[in-house]
C-alpha cells in the first residue's frame, strides 16, 4: 500500500488515536502514552498515516529538534564530514531534525511503507522548509540499523557498535542536489 492510500495527519492532543501495533512494545507505548504529552510539552511533534477504510494507524513518525556536534573524540567522522561543507560556513555545529521515532504496524509492514516515510522527510525538510536543516539523525534501534542505512543513513561513531541503539544520520543537501538535477532533466526533456 502506498502512502498516497493513506490519510496523513498531525497529531492534536484531542486526536483519538485508532488501533496501531508494530513488533516494538517501546515504539506502541510511545504511541499510546507519550506522543500527546511530547506534543504538550513542545518536545516532538508526531505524524500519523491512518488506513480510512480499516479506521487503523498504519505508521506514525515524530520528529524534533537536533543538532550535530562535533565530537574531539571522532575527529575523523568530523573532518569527514565537515569536507562536504563549504569552508565559510563550517562551524562545530550544524542543524538538523531528529527522528524521534518510526513505526508501521505489523499489519502494513512489507509494503515499503518505512521507505515512502523516510522520503517524506527528506522532501519536507528539502522544500520549502521554515528553519535550515541540513541533516536528519536518528538514534536506531540495532535491529533497524540497516533499515536506514539501505535509505542512505550512515553512522557518527563506533563507538555505539554494542549498543542498543547507534547514532546515524543523512546529510539532506546531496539529496536536494539530486532532486534538482532530476527536476531540470525532466525540463530539460520537454
Amino acid at each position: 500500500m502506498p502512502l498516497s492510500a493513506l490519510e496523513f495527519i498531525p497529531l492534536t492532543e484531542d486526536l483519538e488515536l485508532l488501533p496501531f501495533k508494530c513488533k516494538d512494545d517501546d515504539l506502541n507505548d510511545f504511541f499510546f502514552n507519550d506522543a500527546k504529552l511530547y506534543l504538550k510539552e513542545l518536545m516532538a511533534v508526531t505524524y500519523l498515516f491512518i488506513d480510512p477504510n480499516k479506521q487503523k494507524t498504519a505508521a506514525y513518525f515524530s520528529l524534533l529538534n537536533d543538532k550535530v556536534s562535533y565530537d574531539p573524540e571522532e575527529p575523523s567522522f568530523w573532518n569527514r564530514l565537515n569536507r562536504k561543507i563549504t569552508n565559510r560556513k563550517r562551524r562545530r555545529n550544524y542543524p538538523s531534525v531528529k527522528i524521534g521515532r518510526l513505526a508501521v504496524s505489523q499489519d502494513y509492514t512489507g509494503q515499503g511503507i518505512g521507505r515512502e516515510i523516510l522520503n517524506f522527510i527528506k522532501h519536507a525538510f528539502t522544500n520549502g522548509n521554515r528553519t535550515g536543516c541540513r541533516f536528519i539523525t536518528v538514534d536506531a534501534y540495532a535491529d533497524a540499523t540497516e533499515f536506514y542505512q539501505k535509505n542512505g543513513f550512515d553512522f557518527f561513531t563506533r563507538k555505539d557498535e554494542r549498543d542498543d541503539t547507534r547514532l546515524m544520520y543523512f546529510d539532506l543537501k546531496p539529496f536536494k542536489e539530486a532532486q534538482e538535477k532530476e527536476k531540470k532533466s525532466s525540463t530539460n526533456k520537454l
